[in-house]
């Protein structure tokens, strides 16, 4: 993006960030449905789904879904609290649905929730579910603010709510935050133990 004339990087950077900051989207807006059918070369030896190739799929719904709500490119950060709850099997159609919970200053936490459809029977069921972290950057690989979240259903204030901890919980466990700095973590545990 080129600059007006006299005007400085510093002052478009603030503007810009000024800017950014005071965007607010619904999560609706970063919704994601992805479907996939199960085919023989992405199954194992019990004609199981591979779970890689599952996270694979996820991985590519999760970043349509963030760069849906920040409108740039996104890079995967972490990947968490993956569960697999049923086999999905050979024939079966694969629903992946993402949306974003939650934007902090360049990342987002994304939501996915992962459905197994066996057509001829006409049974489906969730199979599986996971939380993604991308971060925003432009075509420098330079990160770059994303708007804020307004959530609008109590789920997505939930969702929303328990992000912050779920992402102080993954800097504590990277190494990038000391425990006693987690606030909102150290909170979740006080008030529990005094009940």
């Amino acid at each position: 993006m080129s600059l007006p004339a006299g005007m400085q990087a510093s002052n478009h950077k603030k503007d810009y960030l000024c800017r950014m900051s005071t965007i607010l989207k619904s999560p609706q807006g970063s919704f994601t449905i992805m479907n996939e059918l199960v085919l023989p070369n992405d199954t194992n030896t019990l004609n199981n789904l591979m779970g890689g190739r599952l996270l694979h799929w996820m991985d590519i719904a999760a970043a349509i879904s963030a760069q849906k709500h920040c409108n740039n490119i996104v890079v995967t950060a972490s990947v968490d609290n993956v569960s697999f709850r049923h086999a999905i099997k050979l024939g079966d159609v694969i629903t992946i649905e993402a949306k974003v919970t939650r934007a902090f200053s360049t990342s987002m936490e994304v939501r996915l929730d992962v459905w197994a459809e066996n057509i001829p029977s006409g049974t489906r069921v969730r199979s599986n579910e996971a939380y993604y972290t991308f971060v925003a950057i432009d075509a420098n690989g330079k990160t770059v603010p994303v708007p804020e979240i307004l959530p609008e259903s109590e789920p997505e204030k939930k969702l929303f709510d328990g992000a912050l901890r779920r992402r102080q919980l993954r800097l504590v466990l990277a190494g990038k935050m000391k425990a006693h700095d987690a606030t909102e973590l150290k909170a979740l545990f006080l008030n529990q133990e005094g009940l």
